[in-house]
């Protein structure tokens, strides 16, 4: 029996060592599977992970013979894509350093943000960045990129999409889109652009015009500068201007919602276990003139928290059109083989709990967009709207006079 039991406990050793030796064996392509797929179970806002079983498309994915790290990337972008998240992505190095550069104020290329359409499988505008080749082409957002330079894009990455976007200044990149039933092909030249993100002016009527084109480190400062400038002007009321505004950093957000509002939430966060974390403004605001604010489809992230917060404190009127509905915050984890990972860790909620991921932000005051160049409707129903505000005020001064 001794004899049995040890020749049992050495098949025994040796069936366990057979079965665990490949799991301990991993290439380095593998590996990075399995880094990936450790951050996006750790972090990712979705307990289900859209319904999928995490555990299991980890199997399914280490079961294929990954010897390199282009096997490794088509595996881990098959894997994120069963999340039906385009936020949540691989980002290859070049990407990455370009995502901390663009947050810096710096882009170079035909300056557009895209993410996946995911019904369609193909890049969709979120915004141009404006004055950029892309804007000065009429791009505008939710229009479908269905080919670069003639090579369909169905299927492809967004980091292969956007790489053939960039280039050197002053060479040519051709874009195939799609807007609605209407497709197109534009030829567009690739420029260094750049991104201030504050343009300001006093216009007639004691307007003050604000246009904020993304949420970038020194966007708060800029903000403040503006409407401290305009003030002292004599600036009667303000259009804070975010069409197009694909957003940027998260906490640029926060400290622009703050300089409007004298106290409370600017935005709630919700973890994947459902813990809500607000953000609140508790300082004084920097005017409390009357504000408008102006929204359309390319509204989008930080201007939505923005647009939100203003909105559900009846601090600022909003016109224009639904805004994008990116309602999900990122963070972006460093792999060990240079890249990065966007995650998405949290959804946030409007101070009074809207969620508007996939729902966008309803104006006060729907207007549709301009037809052509040559006028701005929204911006008109900003002065219109202003101009009988300032109006009621003035009558409402004078008649408590008179009473008094």
């Amino acid at each position: 029996m001794r004899v049995i039991w040890g020749c049992l406990i050495g098949l025994l050793w040796w069936f366990a060592s057979g079965v665990t030796a490949p799991a301990l064996a991993l290439t380095d392509a593998q590996r990075l599977v399995v880094e990936v797929w450790h951050i996006v179970n750790r972090a990712y806002v979705d307990p289900t992970f859209n319904g999928h079983n995490w555990q299991q498309v980890r199997q399914m994915a280490l079961r294929q013979p990954l010897e390199t790290m282009a096997q490794a990337t088509q595996v881990i972008q098959d894997m994120l894509r069963q999340l039906d998240d385009p936020f949540t992505r691989l980002l290859p190095r070049q990407q990455y350093r370009t995502l901390q550069t663009t947050t810096a104020g710096e882009l170079t290329g035909v300056g557009l943000q895209i993410v996946l359409d995911t019904e369609r499988q193909v890049p969709m505008v979120v915004a141009p960045i404006p004055g950029s080749p892309a804007a000065q082409a009429g791009i505008q957002s939710h229009d479908r990129i269905v080919a670069i330079d003639g090579e369909s894009t169905v299927g492809m990455d967004m980091e292969s999409a956007a790489s053939r976007m960039r280039g050197a200044p002053g060479t040519l990149v051709t874009l195939t889109l799609e807007r609605g039933e209407r497709q197109w092909t534009v030829t567009l030249e690739r420029q260094r652009v750049t991104l201030p993100s504050v343009v300001w002016e006093l216009r007639p009527g004691g307007i003050g015009y604000i246009q904020l084109s993304q949420f970038s480190a020194g966007s708060a400062a800029e903000m403040a500068q503006a409407i401290q400038a305009l003030e002292a002007q004599g600036v009667r009321g303000y259009v804070l201007d975010l069409r197009n505004n694909p957003g940027g950093l998260f906490q640029a957000g926060l400290e622009i919602a703050q300089e409007w509002l004298d106290q409370g939430t600017v935005v709630y966060t919700v973890s994947r276990d459902g813990t809500e974390t607000d953000f609140t403004a508790t300082g004084k605001a920097l005017t409390d003139k009357p504000l408008v604010v102006l929204i359309n489809h390319g509204t989008a992230s930080a201007s939505e928290i923005v647009a939100g917060a203003l909105q559900d404190h009846h601090r600022a009127h909003l016109i224009g059109e639904t805004t994008f509905g990116k309602g999900l915050i990122q963070s972006v984890f460093p792999l060990s083989n240079g890249d990065g990972l966007a995650v998405s860790v949290a959804r946030y909620e409007t101070p009074a709990h809207h969620n508007i991921h996939r729902r966008g932000i309803v104006p006060d005051q729907v207007v549709p967009a301009a037809d052509s160049a040559e006028n701005d409707p929204q911006y008109q129903a900003a002065v219109a709207w202003l101009d009988r505000y300032l109006a009621q005020a003035t009558t409402s001064i004078l008649e408590k006079g008179t009473r008094g």
